[in-house]
């Protein structure tokens, strides 16, 4: 094993993977440490889709071929197009041994009712562990589990990363971990991702919640409202990407209260559903500024998402910074 996998220090000596020479470099060398570790055994992986999943699958695939065993498990709770992204990716582009799991009606209707933020991110990551087993069940001779651990994450919790670690399995379920970005920092793994041929979208993939649109649908979630966030969310994006914003604001994204209020719309009385953009900048996300956002962009968003998505009648702007305000709503 090389002095990449050898310990959870990262060597004083290793130098920061900050061009694409460096990244050839690093991707040789952690195929080289995958084949010895794994040999002929296959690897399972959660693949959420996110940078640090998508980059370890990446290299898997690149190490190991179709002994690598993806699964995706989409919740519902995904933003617009990504689940169709990662099988385009992946199992399209890349060839990978990717199984896509719909469980879209399984979760939802496991929160239905569920307005507390604290029990909704719980029963979405213990549904997710459960659908993960089944799934890890129905394959053999699996003896690996990959995951997308990062250098922050060993830092900042003793080397388990929540929401990629699927340690909630059960004993009999016990894989030898495979983690080659272990010792890398996010921009450090994007520049690997870049160099493994990944598209930017996936890449440069903004900062995402663990239970995703689930605490963006504030309160108890429901199917029209989640909808409602999916499509706000997805005009938000690509407004901003047509503006310039796209790489510029640190985060961005839409949520929908548990609340309507009276519009009008066709000369009718409407009760319909807020939009609210939030959209901030920040170094290390403890603190958080509120970008400022033209005020004929916000009027131009606002008209897109009021006469384009269902049940939806205002749109607010967010202007609370970090503190006292928190980025996300829950």
């Amino acid at each position: 094993m090389n002095k990449f996998m050898e310990n959870n220090k990262r060597p004083d000596d290793m130098k920061r993977i900050n061009t694409q020479e460096l990244a050839e470099a690093f991707i040789s060398e952690q195929v080289e440490a995958i084949k010895k570790q794994v040999g002929d055994k296959k690897v399972l992986l959660a693949l959420s889709g996110g940078v640090d999943s998508s980059v370890v699958a990446a290299l898997l695939i690149k190490a190991i071929g179709q002994q690598l065993i993806c699964v995706h498990v989409n919740h519902g709770l995904l933003r617009k197009g990504e689940p169709e992204q990662v099988v385009e990716v992946f199992r399209n582009q890349m060839n990978a041994n990717l199984i896509y799991v719909d469980a879209v009606d399984r979760f939802l209707d496991k929160l239905a009712g569920v307005a507390d933020p604290e029990k909704k991110r719980k029963i979405i990551g213990a549904e997710f562990i459960r659908v993960f087993e089944e799934e890890a069940r129905k394959q053999d001779g699996i003896e690996f589990l990959a995951q997308g651990t990062i250098y922050p994450d060993i830092l900042e919790s003793d080397g388990v990363k929540a929401h990629h670690n699927v340690g909630g399995l059960p004993e009999d379920l016990q894989f030898e971990l495979v983690e080659p970005v272990k010792l890398l920092f996010k921009d450090e793994v994007r520049v690997v991702g870049k160099a493994l041929g990944l598209p930017d979208s996936m890449v440069y993939r903004q900062p995402f919640p663990g239970p995703g649109l689930g605490v963006r649908c504030l309160g108890a979630i429901t199917r029209d409202r989640l909808e409602a966030v999916r499509e706000s969310d997805a005009i938000l994006r690509e407004e901003f990407a047509k503006n310039g914003l796209e790489g510029k604001v640190w985060q961005y994204f839409t949520a929908v209260p548990d609340f309507k209020s009276v519009g009008v719309k066709n000369g009718a009385r409407t009760f319909a559903y807020p939009v609210i953009i939030r959209a901030v900048n920040t170094v290390d996300a403890m603190t958080a500024t509120v970008e400022d956002v033209p005020f004929a962009l916000l009027q131009h968003i606002t008209d897109r998402i009021t006469h384009e998505v269902e049940g939806v009648n205002r749109v607010l702007f967010d202007l609370t910074p970090k503190p006292v305000g928190t980025i996300e709503w829950e």
